[in-house]
């Protein structure tokens, strides 16, 4: 495993959880910062995993592009909890690598707040949209998935429906549980658990439709341009 994963792993499992169970200590309009430390955390592994290049122009606008696709999933969509956006994270990580699926998530959770507005919720969407990335991006390196559609939509509702959905439920239990009680707690990832199921069906849906046509695109322009070449190894 690469140092850029290990750090990453570092940064997701621990680092990152850390920053926001200290947010929640912290008063007032905090999250703005807690926000950006938490970008700045999730760019870490991202630069890391050039391996001693400086990542090129069109590397960093992809990646900005993807960051925007995934806002536009999320905000231009007008059917509520049914929208594409993990689908687009995925195929990021699964053309890219889970260092570029992390910060492509984390920034198009962060890039669709400014529509939906900031909160106490915007780092843990950050931390979860990210995962998405990192999830993808390891289950399809070097052929441990089929690159198929429905393969790659049934990975990602699984990955909606059992990991990045009931982990934005956490923060909602963070925000308003009162006690960390199951009594306080079930009732929210109950009440989650259909609107997860809704985001994994379309992405599934997306992803049966239109995987791999996406995915031909991106690995076009990643062979063309050469780009992300250090991440095509785990």
């Amino acid at each position: 495993m690469k140092k850029s994963q290990i750090v990453m792993f570092v940064m997701l499992l621990a680092v990152i959880p850390a920053t926001l169970l200290l947010g929640m200590r912290l008063p007032g309009r905090s999250y703005y910062l807690l926000s950006a430390v938490v970008a700045l955390e999730i760019l870490v592994p991202f630069f890391m995993a050039f391996e001693g290049r400086r990542p090129r122009p069109r590397e960093l606008v992809t990646v900005a592009v993807m960051a925007a696709l995934v806002t536009i999933a999320r905000v231009a969509v007008p059917l509520p909890s049914f929208k594409p956006t993990f689908a687009v994270i995925m195929l990021a990580g699964i053309a890219f690598g889970p260092e570029t699926g992390f910060i492509v998530g984390a920034l198009g959770a962060l890039g669709s707040d400014f529509f939906y507005g900031q909160g106490p919720f915007t780092p843990w969407q950050m931390m979860a949209y990210g995962m998405a990335g990192v999830l993808s991006g390891l289950g399809f390196a070097e052929g441990r998935l089929a690159r198929k559609n429905w393969v790659m939509g049934v990975y990602c509702f699984v990955c909606t429906v059992l990991f990045i959905g009931p982990l934005l439920d956490t923060s909602t239990v963070t925000i308003i549980a009162t006690k960390f009680t199951w009594e306080n707690m079930l009732p929210i990832y109950l009440s989650g658990f259909p609107v997860n199921v809704m985001q994994g069906l379309c992405s599934f849906i997306t992803l049966f439709f239109f995987g791999n046509a996406i995915l031909e695109k991106l690995e076009r322009v990643k062979t063309q341009y050469g780009m992300m070449e250090s991440e095509d190894g785990i």
